[in-house]
């Protein structure tokens, strides 16, 4: 828009409708009237309506962290508009932002989207709330992968039924539909969750279980091992329709998952006879397939193997219809009546006793279920010790620690049959939830749970020295990684052979791989190793072994790569932690440092823990009572601080004690600098050194030819006055 500033116009008009003036003032006034008059201001068209980057008016983060924050401010109201966030465009793109992330294996920015895929999304996201969309559709697309470039119009009849009638992939717009409904609902059950469950949740891990086990269940007697992992193959929709409406109202959003509950997946057997005789042939010489640019690289060796390591509780990850990443979710809203149950039964289980003082101690916090703040140490038990139970669920996987007669823990386990019976419709006997002793060892997550006696230092003895009794004062948990299950694993990942006496076997996996990326890999697999043990009491002994199976391994290859015959030569080339080259021909090519040294050669990284005592020290950091995730620790503080009260506490703190806040304090030197035009810090410099006062006061008043005697009288006024105010904001800023 052209815009004019001369003063010519306005100037000719004021002349034509009044008298001439000439004030500097009133050619402002018009001037700036010239700009804004009707006449040269041209209207801005009208926005587009079809397009779609008009209705990203917010950040979808800063809207999920809304979203968040609501739900922990009033965790206990029932959601009933939750179609508002569905209609909420920005969530789309955010989801269409992590599924591509999936899809392609690196980050999209919202800027780099393309507006037909924009378009494509908004007229999914009309189809969703227009309830016009199905779930598996197989050829038609509201938006496609970015990877699929496939014209499903020009497919022949056999292609068609081949996609119709075998398993295939979910389809891009319903993981789309899925991130966004899990963007929604998370946050309303994250705040009602138990503090009980640890599976399938933001910030909670195996870890996380492992120190509840070690803080929470030591002085327990007797166990109760349960096993639930049939749910997570499914449950009856009207069922988990039901769990969903305790605590959301909104039809959209219901009819939407029960739709994808109910629409059934097409699977189909991989093993048919045109498979069976394709897997006969074998072709001589076979074309490795190279990967495009834009196709996700498969998982290394390393991680594929570290998967494979998984403990059982660990293994199984739930697949609910076409809910995809909604699935786990799912999971947790239904077993939360379990663990609702299971915490009212933790609260009437708990009997104090009187002679047992560490037990009836409350913490901070802790109210009527005693000090478990002792760190692991506990008395030994006794018919006159406190009774007291506890309970942690991992996905399927339930253990409940009982500290009283076996009679309890019996009673206890037969409630729990009824209570999963007549709730979830799941037949459990005594075989599914043995009862056992602590001293058998109890085998959770691949970690055995155990206890040690601990003995007094001060012994009965006799006169010749000789102990006369030795009494045990109390107990502590063990938690030890299982050796057994370890070398099942391996086994499984076939890297050993044998059970009493372990022999490594040969990763051919890596044959073609040169000696660098092997090492490279392997110590990966070792490292990660070495941190899933990172809270094993026998962590040092543990990985110590895994290092040994490895090496033994990457031996055995190197031997039969470079046909040295035997594990010992290729230990002698290449070292104890095969860091040297063994590829090295002498007279035909410079030595490897030479090479290394020119940067000609790749440098081999040499196996890690390969001693024992360069394994690192078990964890054994404190664990507080009240833990909760950083992410909730961060949104139970903001809304703290957000509360009116919480401020209003800290201001009258903050007068009772005569401080100043760093907000009054800056407000108070932008005052000081507007009202007398120099910054405090300048007049600090200027009363610790007064001869600057006056050169500059003598340098001003030499160059200044026009003021009188009352200009300087006046100017002495205001220097006393300026002094006085400073003196004042010198004094708080002190303080």
């Amino acid at each position: 828009m052209r815009r004019s500033f001369s003063i010519i116009g306005p100037t000719k008009w004021l002349n034509q409708s009044s008298s001439t003036r000439s004030n500097t003032s009133q050619t402002l006034i018009i001037r700036s009237l010239s700009y804004f008059s009707p006449h040269q201001r041209q209207q801005q068209p009208p926005p587009d309506p079809d397009d779609p980057t008009n209705l990203l008016k917010e950040d979808g983060v800063s809207l999920c962290s809304h979203m968040w924050l609501e739900s922990f401010k009033n965790p206990h109201k029932t959601s009933t508009n939750l179609t508002s966030h569905l209609r909420r465009f920005e969530l789309w793109v955010l989801a269409y932002q992590k599924v591509s992330c999936d899809e392609l294996g690196a980050y999209v920015p919202r800027s780099s989207i393309h507006r037909s895929s924009l378009e494509n999304l908004l007229a999914l996201r009309n189809s969703v709330l227009d309830d016009r969309f199905k779930w598996g559709s197989r050829l038609d697309f509201y938006i496609k992968s970015p990877r699929d470039k496939t014209d499903y119009e020009s497919l022949s009849k056999r292609k068609i039924k081949a996609i119709l009638t075998t398993t295939q992939p979910p389809p891009f717009q319903d993981r789309i539909v899925q991130e966004v409904l899990l963007m929604i609902l998370e946050p309303v059950y994250e705040s009602r969750f138990s503090q009980k469950s640890f599976a399938f949740r933001p910030g909670r891990t195996a870890h996380t279980v492992l120190r509840v086990i070690r803080r929470n269940f030591a002085g327990y007697l007797w166990y109760i091992k349960g096993d639930l992992s049939v749910v997570l193959d499914g449950m009856k929709v009207g069922f988990v329709i039901s769990s969903l409406m305790r605590d959301v109202r909104d039809k959209k959003v219901i009819d939407l998952i029960k739709s994808a509950l109910v629409t059934p997946v097409v699977t189909t057997n991989k093993l048919d006879e045109d498979d069976k005789k394709k897997k006969t042939k074998k072709r001589k010489y076979q074309k490795k397939r190279v990967l495009a640019d834009d196709e996700p690289k498969p998982d290394p060796y390393w991680l594929e193997t570290f998967f494979g390591f998984a403990p059982e509780e660990a293994n199984k990850s739930p697949q609910w219809g076409h809910c995809g990443i909604l699935s786990p979710l799912l999971v947790n809203v239904c077993l939360d009546e379990l663990d609702r149950y299971m915490e009212g039964k933790v609260k009437d289980f708990y009997r104090p006793s009187k002679s047992d003082v560490i037990w009836n101690t409350p913490g901070e916090g802790e109210g009527d279920q005693g000090n478990t703040s002792w760190p692991e140490f506990v008395p030994t038990s006794g018919p006159d010790k406190t009774r007291k139970m506890d309970y942690v669920r991992y996905g399927g996987h339930i253990l409940i620690g009982v500290r009283g007669p076996r009679a309890d823990a019996a009673t206890l386990r037969k409630e729990l049959i009824e209570f999963v019976d007549g709730k979830y419709m799941l037949r459990l006997d005594n075989e599914n939830l043995p009862i056992e002793h602590i001293t058998k060892g109890i085998m959770f997550l691949d970690h055995v749970l155990c206890r040690r006696v601990v003995y007094p230092t001060l012994r009965y003895t006799a006169t010749g020295g000789k102990i006369i009794s030795e009494k045990g004062v109390g107990t502590l948990l063990s938690v030890t990684a299982s050796l057994k299950q370890c070398i099942k694993q391996f086994r499984k990942l076939n890297f050993i052979k044998g059970d009493r006496d372990p022999d490594p076997q040969p990763c051919f996996r890596m044959f073609h791989a040169t000696q660098a990326h092997t090492n490279a890999q392997m110590n990966k697999f070792l490292t990660t190793v070495a941190e899933w043990y990172r809270f094993a009491d026998n962590r040092k002994k543990i990985v110590n072994f895994c290092s040994y199976i490895v090496r033994g391994s990457l031996a055995k290859l190197y031997a039969a790569k470079y046909k040295l015959r035997s594990r010992a030569k290729v230990y002698k080339g290449g070292s104890r932690n095969l860091s040297r080259p063994l590829k090295e021909k002498k007279g035909l090519s410079p030595e490897y440092s030479n090479l290394l040294r020119m940067g000609l050669a790749e440098s081999i990284e040499g196996l890690v823990f390969t001693r024992m005592s360069l394994v690192p020290e078990t964890d054994y950091t404190p664990f507080p009572a009240n833990w909760r995730p950083e992410h909730e620790k961060f949104l139970m503080e903001y809304l703290t601080l957000d509360e009116p009260k919480t401020l209003e506490e800290q201001k009258r703190f903050i007068r009772e004690n005569g401080l100043v806040s760093p907000q009054d304090y800056t407000s108070m030197l932008v005052w000081n600098y507007k009202r007398n035009a120099i910054p405090m810090d300048q007049v600090s410099i200027l009363k610790d050194q007064p001869f600057l006062l006056g050169s500059s006061s003598s340098y001003n008043r030499d160059n200044d030819f026009d003021d009188d005697d009352d200009d300087d009288d006046d100017e002495k006024d205001k220097e006393d006055n300026y002094d006085d105010d400073n003196d004042d904001g010198l004094h708080i800023a002190r303080l």
